[in-house]
C-alpha cells in the first residue's frame, strides 16, 4: 500500500482527509513543518500532502527543505489561500501540484491517482 504523509495542523481538515484516504493508503501525520521534514526523511513516503499555513515552519519552507535534502516524491500543496500567485509560490517552493481548501474529494483523488499510479 502506498504511503502518504499528511501535513496538517487543523483537526477538522485532517479528519476529512484521513476519512478519504485511510482505506486505500497508509497514512502518516505531521502537525507542523519541522515534523514534516523529519517524517519525510525517515518514512520516505510515496507522496506528501503539505498544508501551506503551518506552525514552526510553513509549508513553503518545509517543502524547500525536503527538496534540498533530496526528496523527489510528489508534494501536493494544500491551502485555503486561493489568491492569484499562491499556486505559483507553492510551485516555486518545490510543490509538484497545488489544491485549495476545502479540499474537493474528486480533485484530490484525481491528483493522487495522477502521481501514484
Amino acid at each position: 500500500m502506498k504511503k502518504i504523509l499528511i501535513v496538517e495542523d487543523i483537526d477538522l481538515n485532517l479528519d476529512l482527509i484521513l476519512q478519504l484516504l485511510e482505506d486505500d493508503y497508509t497514512c502518516h501525520v505531521a502537525r507542523d513543518g519541522i515534523q514534516a521534514i523529519e517524517m519525510t526523511n525517515n518514512l520516505l513516503p510515496d507522496l506528501v500532502l503539505m498544508d501551506i499555513s503551518l506552525p514552526m515552519l510553513d509549508g513553503y519552507q518545509a517543502t524547500q527543505a525536503i527538496r534540498q535534502a533530496g526528496g523527489k516524491m510528489p508534494i501536493i500543496g494544500l491551502s485555503a489561500h486561493a489568491m492569484q500567485g499562491d499556486q505559483d509560490k507553492a510551485l516555486q517552493a518545490g510543490c509538484t501540484d497545488y489544491l485549495t481548501k476545502p479540499v474537493d474529494e474528486a480533485l484530490l483523488i484525481a491528483c493522487l491517482n495522477r502521481y501514484l499510479e
